[in-house]
């Protein structure tokens, strides 16, 4: 079914696909966002060096993580929840043996144990518990707001925040590699979805514990890496270069409907 927000942009929509009221800088801009800066940065890049007011982004991306960031402008900043709503499919790398408290490799390590136990076979049959539905708790850094503040800032401080369980859905768990100690892997998923808690969890399964070393978003809903520039290539072009660039609103709304 479509969304009640793309049904609206349809019906106002003429012969050339163009509804009225919709400009050059009313839509999304696909971008392969850099390892080492948050999803702010990047809208906060392009917001100042285009001087475009409303710029924002349809799902963020951990600071190390890389890959497609769905970068919302003008009008199409209203498309915000619809876009986060799509399902994601991300790669990365988990290195066995070692767990931190981030779930992920900036964090301070808390365990060691040797993984060289460990085989093919019994990750196989561990990443069964992480596909279809099943119950998540979200790691302690982390953005969700708990009485209306960030967890991140209360792991700061050292404390630990209860945290309810989220219902989540993995629609595909791939083994791309494994070369002791690092099991490189394509998970489909929900909004949501924490891939860095799957890599901890999947290590306290396997009994020797894990972190997530690398991640790539290769697709959100119906948006594409493969489609997507870099951003220091968006930042060195000028509006009407960037104008090519923008998916307008109605070519969304036209692509959530096939």
């Amino acid at each position: 079914m479509i969304p009640l927000t793309y049904r609206k942009i349809l019906k106002t929509m003429n012969n050339s696909n163009q509804p009225a009221g919709f400009g050059d800088f009313d839509g999304v801009l696909l971008v392969d966002k850099p390892a080492g800066i948050t999803s702010h940065d990047v809208v906060h890049k392009i917001r100042r060096n285009f001087k475009i007011k409303k710029v924002g982004h349809g799902g963020t991306l951990d600071p190390n993580a890389t890959g497609l960031l769905v970068i919302l402008v003008g009008k199409g900043t209203k498309l915000s929840n619809t876009v986060m709503s799509g399902d994601k499919t991300y790669q990365g790398k988990i290195l066995l043996g070692i767990e931190t408290y981030s779930q992920d490799c900036d964090g301070e390590v808390v365990a060691k144990k040797d993984p060289s136990n460990v085989t093919l076979e019994d990750i196989q049959e561990a990443i069964k518990t992480f596909k279809g539905d099943f119950y998540q708790t979200p790691p302690m850094v982390s953005a969700i707001k708990i009485n209306g503040e960030a967890l991140y800032k209360a792991a700061r401080r050292g404390e630990v925040v209860e945290r309810k369980e989220r219902f989540v859905h993995v629609y595909s768990f791939n083994i791309n590699d494994f070369s002791m100690p690092y099991l490189d892997a394509t998970i489909k998923c929900t909004k949501g979805t924490y891939i860095r808690t799957i890599a901890h969890d999947l290590g306290q399964n396997l009994g020797c514990g894990a972190n997530l070393v690398d991640l790539r978003r290769l697709a959100s809903g119906c948006f594409n890496l493969d489609n997507a520039t870099t951003l220091d290539d968006i930042l060195q072009m000028d509006k009407t270069q960037l104008a090519k660039q923008v998916i307008s609103v109605p070519q969304v709304a036209l692509m959530k409907n096939e």
